[in-house]
């Protein structure tokens, strides 16, 4: 297959939906089984750099170097339930809200689809009122650390799932730096690599198809 017809194929999937779906029909496996542990999740984000790309302008002070803000969400395993990007000089809590919403109506074991994890957990750039207002009206319990008063070794004690998370999709090459001029493509491959990681909970004969299937999509796509 030519490079332009993969990239077209890839640019009419996303536009589709199809890399959301799977990562959807991946997490309501996990969660129609118990895979899924909803009493805590956990939010933090990576300052990747970005070739190409819109609305990249580094913050003032900072290097000139193009960069994008990733941000992640989790369950208390480690499964990534949602993704997004943002530009670098945008601040990292005003991913909170987008990520939340984000999370999909996932299928339960008993009883209805859920949405929404207990707890949320998250460091001190999301110390805010405002943000731990908004999570208790949803009715999530916010664990966000505060600043001058909980010490980073308590912190770290949650946190490193969600490092975990990052670490096993900074794996995928197509993700170390952004050469996608569209953020929907880049996004596309993330979501598509969320897909991938979730599979890693999932059991063996049920999720081999659906890796196999992402992991030849993502090489083919990688070429774009």
């Amino acid at each position: 297959m030519k490079v332009a017809t993969t990239h077209r194929r890839f640019m009419e999937w996303t536009e589709a939906g199809l890399w959301r779906r799977l990562h959807q029909a991946v997490l309501d496996e996990l969660g129609s089984r118990g895979m899924i542990d909803w009493s805590r999740a956990m939010l933090d984000g990576a300052s990747l750099r970005a070739k190409r790309g819109t609305g990249n302008r580094p913050e003032p002070g900072r290097s000139r170097q193009a960069r994008f803000q990733d941000p992640r969400l989790s369950d208390r395993s480690g499964t990534p339930l949602a993704v997004g990007i943002s530009a670098a000089n945008t601040h990292d809590n005003a991913a909170l809200k987008p990520l939340v919403l984000a999370i999909p109506a996932i299928r339960s074991r008993r009883g209805p689809r859920r949405f929404r994890p207990t707890k949320l957990h998250a460091d001190k750039t999301y110390d805010v009122a405002e943000l731990r207002d908004w999570l208790r009206n949803r009715g999530i319990v916010p664990r966000l650390a505060r600043k001058g008063i909980e010490s980073s070794t308590k912190l770290g004690r949650h946190r490193w799932v969600i490092e975990r998370t990052i670490a096993w999709l900074s794996g995928y090459r197509r993700l170390t730096i952004r050469y996608e001029r569209y953020g929907t493509l880049f996004r596309g491959f993330l979501t598509l690599a969320a897909a991938l990681t979730a599979t890693r909970n999932s059991p063996s004969e049920t999720s081999s198809n659906t890796a196999t299937t992402g992991c030849n999509l993502m090489g083919s796509a990688s070429g774009s």
